[in-house]
């Protein structure tokens, strides 16, 4: 018995999933969790760290990791990408300006070998500010197409309204199950 297999056997029993929530600053990572979790969103600091929570969704435990997207945190990234089963990239649909840093650090972040086979759930945040791209335009600029080595899905979405925010959490849920829990 390998030791992946025995790792898959102890997930069975745990039923236990590990999200990343990345993206640039300010485009409303921990906003989407708060909202997600059922907490006020009127008062939210930029995060200088980390927030972990974990919440319980369709009989899995979710271990909802939410790091820090200033430029000066990025390099830490990296620490949290042990066992983790899906990165939630939170884009801001609104900030034209840096849509190719953020195409680029999402791709440098495809590449690293702990997240090979992570499902990715693209959370085109802040549709309902005027002037929000689309989900196509963000394809195109993120060049979504271009990834090959994950499965993916873009969902546009608001934190603040809570937009698509369970549907998109439903999507990645499903998709790390069928491949981890794959004899239930």
């Amino acid at each position: 018995m390998g030791l992946m297999t025995i790792l898959r056997k102890n997930r069975q029993k745990e039923k236990e999933m590990r999200l990343l929530m990345l993206g640039l600053d300010n485009a409303g990572k921990t906003t989407i969790l708060k909202r997600i979790n059922g907490e006020p969103i009127d008062t939210i600091s930029p995060t200088l760290g980390f927030n972990i929570k974990t919440l319980f969704h369709h009989n899995y435990k979710l271990n909802i990791w939410d790091v820090g997207g200033q430029k000066s945190l990025r390099s830490y990234w990296r620490n949290y990408f042990e066992q983790t089963e899906g990165v939630v990239w939170v884009v801001d649909s609104v900030d034209y300006q840096r849509l190719e840093d953020c195409r680029r650090e999402l791709h440098a972040l495809l590449k690293e070998e702990r997240l090979v086979g992570a499902s990715l759930l693209v959370f085109a945040n802040k549709q309902d500010i005027q002037g929000a791209l689309s989900n196509s335009e963000l394809v195109n600029a993120l060049k979504l197409n271009d990834i090959q080595t994950h499965s993916w899905l873009i969902l546009p979405c608001s934190a603040v309204t809570g937009e698509n925010l369970l549907k998109g959490l439903d999507w990645i849920v499903s998709d790390i199950a069928s491949r981890i829990y794959m004899y239930e």
